[in-house]
Parts: structure tokens; sequence; C-alpha cells
């Protein structure tokens, strides 16, 4: 997974639905271009993840990167729109908390864990069932999402179990499997529960504190589960370094923002796209880069799950 936003989201709750003809405004090459970097980059980020674990312990990884992450971004908005933008009532830094928490020690970190057992390319078609999760969440609050939607979920899940079947067969280790189910749902809690919460109204400056506070929680249950003890900085591969580098510049920063720029510049039909794609490139890059092997319970349920996504986004968009 990504930085919130969310978020995905985590990466995925500052959306801003209802303004006022952008649906019919003409998608602009600057769109495609930071449609792109969303695409490719956020898939990447399991390649990324899947690197730094190499020879780094996980949630000790997890926390540097945005706790880094989290202070750039916070110095950024003190720059180029003062220090008062990052002011924010202390109800407000509460929720923010939770929600980091929730999105990043609960939903990332774990999928950070989970590679160190299972494929990143499986590990992104699991957190792929996202919005399915985020969808029956809607309807636990009294929605009605709609019968579409509830079809992509059943799609969803079905793809799930299918993808499932490495872990239960022994070609991949099930606690994995159900690690990266575990964040998911966490990761849709708090996507969910970060447009019912009183949150900062700068989502950047609110991304800024999400992830500070993600980025401190993964150090401290770095620490509970001893991940200090015995490690040495001079342990860690170049190639870990670079990749961490890479998700702390591109994944939590430049991505970020150009997610949050196409939420207030393109079609959010065109934008939740993303959602579908992210996982075909994660399988692709785990292939042809770490050799991952791309089995049929891989290939059938990620196509499964990919098509019950596609089905809640179409149905959402035209709702």
């Amino acid at each position: 997974m990504t930085s919130p936003a969310a978020d995905p989201a985590s990466e995925q709750r500052t959306s801003r639905p209802g303004v006022p003809g952008r649906a019919s405004r003409r998608i602009s090459g600057a769109v495609w271009l930071a449609l792109g970097i969303v695409y490719v980059v956020w898939g990447s980020t399991y390649l990324g993840i899947r690197i730094v674990v190499e020879t780094m312990p996980p949630f000790l990884s997890a926390g540097m990167r945005y706790v880094v992450a989290g202070l750039l971004l916070a110095a950024v908005i003190a720059w180029r729109q003062g220090p008062a933008a990052l002011k924010v009532s202390p109800r407000r830094l509460g929720s923010a908390v939770v929600v980091g928490l929730l999105l990043l020690v609960g939903g990332n970190a774990l999928v950070v864990l989970a590679e160190t057992a299972i494929p990143s390319g499986l590990a992104a078609l699991l957190v792929a069932s996202v919005p399915a999760w985020v969808v029956l969440l809607r309807a636990c609050a009294g929605e009605r999402p709609g019968r579409g939607a509830f079809a992509g979920v059943a799609l969803g899940l079905v793809g799930l179990g299918v993808l499932t079947l490495p872990g239960l067969s022994g070609e991949v280790r099930i606690g994995g499997v159900v690690l990266v189910v575990v964040a998911a749902l966490l990761w849709s809690i708090g996507s969910f529960s970060s447009g019912r919460l009183p949150m900062p109204a700068n989502p950047f400056t609110a991304s800024a504190y999400e992830m500070l506070a993600g980025g401190l929680g993964g150090l401290g249950v770095a620490l509970v589960r001893g991940e200090h003890q015995g490690f040495t900085f001079a342990e860690v591969s170049t190639r870990s370094w670079i990749a961490l580098v890479y998700l702390v510049v591109f994944g939590s920063l430049i991505a970020f923002t150009a997610y949050a720029w196409l939420l207030q510049t393109a079609p959010l039909s065109l934008v939740a796209t993303y959602a579908y794609v992210n996982p075909v490139v994660a399988v692709l890059l785990g292939a042809l880069v770490l050799g991952e092997a791309l089995t049929w319970p891989i290939a059938v349920g990620g196509a499964i799950v990919v098509g019950g996504v596609w089905l809640i986004v179409s149905t959402e968009r035209r709702g």
C-alpha cells in the first residue's frame, strides 16, 4: 500500500465529488502524466517494499519511511503555505493520529511484514480488495451502495478465495496471506473513518500528521518486536537503501501530490481507475524484476479481484 490519503486510503480520502463541470472538462496532458505517475509509482511500491525487507526489518523500515516522509511533507507545507498551515485543533490532530495508525501501522506496515513471506504481486492483488471492504463498511453504517457494488464485493471475495489457494497449498506462507487480508481490512476502516472524523481541513496537513503518527507507531511496534536487537545499518544492502529512498520520495511524496492534484482537476471516475491498475503493475514488476512466479491462482484470482473492483468503481461513478 501507499501513503495515506487514501489509501487508500491512505492516499484516498481527499476526493472532491461534485466539483462543477469537472467531469466534462477536457483531459489534458498534465492529467495523463499525473495519472501515469499514480499508476506506475503506486503500483511499484510493492516491489520497493519487497526489496527493502530483504535486509531491513519490516516495521523499522516502514516507520523510518513515514517519519521521514511526514517531516519532509510538513517542511514543504510550512515553506509553501507558511507555518500556520500546520496548526490544527487537538481534536482534529487526534483524528489524524487515529487514521494514520489504522492506515500505516494496521494497513501498510502489515503488508511490509507480509512481504517477508509472500510475493509482492500477490500482496498487491490481495490489497486490491480494499474497495470491497469499504462497500461492506458503508453498508454496515446504513448506506446503500447499490446492487452493482454488492456484486463487485461478491466477485472480489471469490477472487480473494482463489488468491488464498497458494497459501493453503503450501506454495506461499498462509500467514502472509492472512496478514495482507487483515491489513486491507484495517486500511479500509481507516479510509472509511477518515471521511467521518473531524480531520484537518488541509488534506496535505492531514497527510503529514497521518504519516508522522503511522511512522512513530511503526517504530514503536518495531521496538516491541525487538527488531532493533542484533540489527545494524551496516547490514543493509545498497539496493534496500535505494528502494527505501524511492518509497519515501516517489511513493509517499510525489505520487501522493499527483493524486491530490488529480482529485481537484480530473474526473473522479478516471482517478479511481488506479485501484485496478496498481495491482496489475505490481504483478508485472514482481515477475520482471524479482522473477516472481505468475501461477494460475494468482492470474485467475487477480483477474477476478480486479474485475470486482472495476464493477464497484463503475457502479459508484454512475451513482
